[in-house]
């Protein structure tokens, strides 16, 4: 067997068990699926989910990711890619732990993700949001507010309501955790 990378080269690890260590992801994933699907099908939300810095110029990491999940959906991977790269990880990640599901249902054998180094990904993390975040404002043209937007307080609060909910999971419950960590 050849050598392990050391955590900071990689900082995720991958180990097989008996056990399933990954339902809430799976969850979320499929539920990413089903909605990018409604997309797909339906066309795009009509609420209006940009920030107030949206409509001064300053484009955010997330920008453009939620139609370039429907061109994904939609099978249209150039459109995707020039909205948000982030659009084609998130299709693509969702459906391959859907796929480690579904092996590991029928295997009873389960791939889990494991954080080797919390340093070293914290730094890939920082360093590729900031690398989209300049990659999204270069491309304020076709992200950026279009001509007749105006504000709409829709966007800072799902903005506000996803980092509360983080935030409130990952440092204020830690009971939480412990209860999906279990299930």
């Amino acid at each position: 067997m050849g050598e392990r990378l050391p955590a900071v080269l990689a900082p995720i690890g991958f180990t097989v068990g008996g056990t399933d260590r990954m339902r809430l992801l799976t969850v979320a994933a499929g539920g990413g699926l089903v909605l990018g699907a409604a997309m797909a099908v339906f066309g795009l939300p009509p609420v209006d989910l940009h920030g107030p810095n949206h409509y001064v110029g300053i484009m955010s990491p997330t920008c453009g990711a939620t139609r370039s999940v429907w061109a994904a959906m939609s099978g249209d991977w150039a459109t995707s890619w020039r909205y948000n790269p982030l659009g084609i990880l998130l299709v693509l990640g969702a459906a391959a732990t859907l796929v480690r599901t579904a092996v590991g249902a029928a295997t009873g054998r389960w791939v889990n993700v494991h954080i080797r180094s919390g340093r070293a990904l914290l730094a890939l993390t920082a360093v590729g949001t900031v690398a989209l975040w300049i990659r999204q404002q270069l491309n304020a043209d076709l992200v950026g507010p279009q001509p007749g937007e105006t504000f709409s307080p829709a966007g800072l609060f799902v903005a506000l309501a996803a980092t509360g909910a983080y935030a409130l999971y990952h440092f204020g419950a830690p009971a939480v955790r412990r209860r999906f960590r279990r299930a």
